[in-house]
């Protein structure tokens, strides 16, 4: 592609102004160093538009055929990577308008025709972020993948459940990796919904009021794989929900992965040591051999800083904007390019970290044990077999807690008589619920950390993602 004067570019806006721009206004003007990822996106619907053109009788079968052969050129040399993009055509609108001029001469000029850049940067950009919403689908199933093959792996293995990261009650790391299926279950629906809603295709709203060529939206729209064309013109150009969606998924996502990531980081540590995550994903130290570092993991927990600034960078953008577009609206790209890489590039760590990583069982076992964490399940005893008011049972429980305390014990370590001490009615029976093994199996309720209840909801999963 040959080099573009300020004449050439003037030429691209028609006879409106008489000298060329500033070279501190094109600076500010130009998105080719960013937008030139929108040109597959472009060249499709452009060639759509050609032949939606053609089909309608606006330009003739042999221009749009010339046209749309000469766009596959343009595409092929961007992809082989000798095409030269140039700041003073602005945009990759412009730069792939100018190019097939180049190749194919005047029919070119017929391109854009019944359309502006308007409504073809709005189609371009939709395509796009309706791309990243599959690649983020497909991405969170094979997470969800990797903690399934965790969860029925552990799906009878005891762990500390935490609140306040306070040892609480027994759970299963079967129950716990399911946690996080559930959690990114509602992420793949969330894309899965923002795709659906902004699969209405722009193109043909022109500029902001649609045009008096007798255009085939519909056709367009079909040939693109969207639903239906936008059904107001003014909203069509300058909408940017579907881009503001797909940000408010990714930082729901994002939040979700850096949870995991905190406590994998947790985990991993030599204070816990419940997992033990493998060398592909870590780390070593400068000074000291030792160390292993959960760098993936800490990085992970990081970028959703970046997600989360081009959720609020956009918005911020888009608050304050009259219908129908504005030059503001140049600055929605940057921040949801950045956003996209950043999750696809989180979730592959995460979905690597977890397929690689082992689970410590016997750590796992340990740490249920202490902390009084069957503490609940006297209370519930206490409830049930002596028929206690609940208040009355988390008082006699508690007492019980600050003995074994005080012997430097666990709960199932007191003897009968200790127990008797503080409740004359309780039995030799309370021992049976105070292991970490029967606290679990005992959660049978729907949503429960019972193993049998486990393995189901992984069945379920299993069948669901296919």
């Amino acid at each position: 592609m040959t080099d573009v004067s300020s004449k050439a570019a003037n030429q691209m806006w028609g006879g409106r102004f008489a000298a060329g721009p500033d070279a501190i206004m094109e600076a500010i003007n130009a998105s080719i160093d960013f937008d030139r990822r929108l040109a597959r996106q472009d060249i499709e619907g452009s060639r759509a538009h050609a032949a939606m053109l053609a089909a309608t009788g606006i330009v003739s079968d042999s221009d749009a055929e010339a046209i749309r052969e000469g766009l596959l050129t343009v595409l092929s040399e961007i992809e082989g990577g000798s095409f030269e993009f140039s700041a003073a055509l602005e945009d990759i609108h412009m730069n792939v308008e100018a190019r097939l001029k180049e190749l194919i001469g005047e029919p070119a000029g017929r391109l854009h025709t019944a359309r502006s850049r308007n409504d073809q940067v709005a189609t371009d950009f939709r395509l796009w972020v309706r791309d990243q919403c599959d690649a983020a689908i497909d991405g969170l199933r094979a997470l969800q993948e990797a903690l399934l093959e965790q969860a029925e792996v552990g799906a009878g293995w005891v762990m500390p459940g935490f609140t306040h990261l306070q040892t609480a009650q027994p759970v299963t790391w079967g129950h716990h990796m399911m946690a996080y299926v559930e959690m990114f279950g509602r992420d793949l629906s969330r894309f899965q919904d923002a795709r659906a809603r902004m699969n209405e295709c722009p193109l043909g709203a022109a500029a902001l009021a649609g045009t008096s060529f007798p255009i085939d939206r519909e056709a367009t729209a079909s040939a693109l794989g969207f639903d239906r064309p936008m059904a107001n013109s003014l909203d069509a150009v300058s909408d940017r929900d579907f881009a503001l969606e797909f940000l408010a998924a990714a930082s729901i996502c994002a939040m979700h992965l850096s949870r995991l990531a905190e406590e994998l980081v947790i985990w991993s540590s030599a204070q816990f040591r419940f997992v033990t995550l493998s060398d592909r994903f870590s780390t070593g130290s400068s000074i000291m051999p030792q160390k292993k570092n959960p760098d993936a993991a800490e990085l992970i927990r990081a970028k959703i800083g970046r997600i989360l600034g081009a959720n609020i960078a956009l918005l911020t953008v888009m608050k304050g904007l009259p219908l129908a577009y504005s030059k503001d609206m140049q600055e929605d790209k940057e921040q949801v390019f950045d956003a996209a890489d950043t999750l696809m590039l989180a979730l592959a760590a995460m979905t690597g970290m977890v397929s690689d990583m082992v689970a410590n069982r016997d750590a796992l076992a340990a740490a249920a044990s202490s902390g009084f964490s069957t503490a609940t399940d006297l209370a519930d005893w206490l409830v049930r077999v002596l028929d206690l008011p609940f208040r009355e049972a988390h008082h006699v429980t508690g007492s019980l807690v600050a003995m074994a305390e005080a012997q430097a014990c666990d709960l199932p370590d007191l003897s009968l008589q200790d127990m008797q001490s503080v409740h004359a009615g309780i039995t030799d029976a309370v021992f049976d619920v105070l292991g970490v093994e029967n606290s679990v199996a005992s959660r049978t309720s729907f949503g429960g950390t019972a193993p049998d209840q486990v393995r189901s909801r992984i069945a379920e999963w299993k069948t669901r993602i296919g």
